[in-house]
């Protein structure tokens, strides 16, 4: 049975591990413990783990952003979307998907920004499932 929850102090080392099958690169989990404790503060990120009995096997991150555009409404950006390899295809990153969408709604977010890499083909798909449309703007990232 998959459970959605926040991720708590504790389940930072599984994190790391899910970050590491994402990224390529290991997390520094002592700087992770320390930003956790930072986003916890800050009151606009939310840190969803997708639980399979008490082990983390999925993730997702929305970070709530605040816009002076129009009627001002806020906006949500995700980030760091991950299930494991080990059990993709069985309505796991749904769940979390749903559950993220569902905190956007409630904040009052007017829409949520995802990006993906170009090569991930099967992410895209899956996110157009999810009713996310590829609308043709061009991303960009400066690494510091």
């Amino acid at each position: 049975m998959i459970t959605i929850k926040r991720i708590q102090p504790q389940d930072l080392p599984a994190l790391s591990q899910l970050y590491h099958e994402l990224m390529g690169t290991p997390s520094n989990e002592q700087k992770m413990h320390k930003t956790f404790q930072h986003m916890e503060q800050q009151g606009c990120y939310h840190l969803l783990g997708a639980f399979d009995q008490e082990q983390l096997v999925g993730s997702v991150m929305g970070i709530e952003c605040m816009d002076l555009v129009g009627d001002c409404e806020p906006f949500m950006v995700l980030e760091n979307v991950i299930v494991s390899d080990r059990v993709r295809r069985q309505g796991i990153g749904q769940k979390l998907m749903l559950e993220i969408e569902q905190i956007a709604k409630d904040r009052g977010c007017a829409y949520i920004i995802l990006v993906s890499g170009d090569q991930r083909k099967e992410a895209h798909q899956f996110y157009e499932k999810l009713g996310f449309r590829d609308e043709l703007v061009q991303g960009y990232r400066k690494h510091m």
